[in-house]
């Protein structure tokens, strides 16, 4: 026989479930996209994590689409093969040796990490990129930087026959040209064509920032597309945050219900953005 004293923790514990039940109704069979990278990928413990998170999406009825990058483990590499790389505008030239290896690295070693995660914590997962069943063609984004992409056709019907039954899509973003070319995609870009092509209800960018902020430094919660317009064009949305906020808008201008900047530092940041009150991050929407 087991005997345990009731306590406090407990209780919050329970209430905090009791609290998540309209949010449980609300993404019932919801399409929620989201952008792995940064501090959910910096260590196997952080990963573990985030794939459990999404196991608990997928049986709580949600269908997640993971759209992951993988930048260091790239730049590991190429220095590892003494792959010089050159530079335009301080972006880099993907050529031809450079996307070989941004292939391999992509859909090949961290895709397969982030599907063995997601598997170890009981889910089921499968690993694709944008050159399976045409679910990404691209173009060239800017011919200076080589075999860079932009989407310009989605195909999802493989995502919805994953989602029937009830598996995992984890996807590099890798997509295929016209003629054959393989062209390496911006993680955050490559997320919200997918979301815009799925029409998702959420799309998730995890960063490693606590989320928009205005003038003063406090981060705001929640945003229209004039209120990002209006704070990048007066310089309150700078740097490193201007191309996730022009995904978030692209996103949400494209049928997205929402898009979120979601500080993937919090523990279970996922987990809370959907289904607490208060969310991780900055919500985006329409107009």
């Amino acid at each position: 026989m087991k005997t345990q004293d009731m306590n406090r923790d407990w209780k919050a514990t329970a209430e905090t479930l009791s609290r998540a039940v309209p949010y449980l109704q609300r993404f019932d069979d919801a399409i929620v996209v989201i952008k792995l990278g940064g501090h959910a990928m910096s260590s196997d413990e952080a990963l573990l994590e985030f794939a459990r998170d999404v196991v608990l999406l997928r049986l709580c009825g949600v269908n997640p689409v993971v759209v992951h990058g993988g930048g260091p483990q790239i730049n590991r590499l190429l220095d590892k093969l003494e792959i010089k790389s050159e530079f335009v505008k301080g972006k880099r030239v993907t050529d031809a040796a450079t996307v070989e290896v941004v292939e391999m690295v992509l859909s090949g070693t961290v895709n397969k990490q982030i599907v063995s995660a997601i598997q170890q914590q009981g889910g089921k997962a499968v690993g694709l990129s944008g050159k399976d069943a045409n679910l990404m063609i691209c173009e060239s984004a800017e011919p200076e930087l080589g075999l860079v992409g932009n989407p310009v056709q989605m195909d999802t019907s493989l995502l919805k026959l994953l989602f029937e039954k009830e598996i995992i899509p984890v996807i590099a973003p890798i997509g295929a040209g016209r003629n054959g070319e393989t062209y390496n995609v911006n993680g955050d870009t490559a997320a919200g064509a997918y979301a815009k092509a799925l029409k998702a209800d959420r799309l998730l960018l995890l960063t490693d920032v606590a989320g928009v902020k205005n003038a003063a430094g406090e981060v705001l919660t929640e945003l229209k597309a004039q209120d990002i317009r209006e704070m990048t064009a007066s310089g309150v949305i700078a740097g490193g945050m201007i191309p996730k906020t022009e995904t978030a808008l692209d996103a949400v201008e494209g049928g997205v219900r929402a898009a979120v900047i979601v500080d993937g530092r919090a523990p279970n940041a996922c987990l809370l953005e959907l289904f607490t009150e208060h969310g991780a991050g900055s919500m985006i929407r329409a107009d």
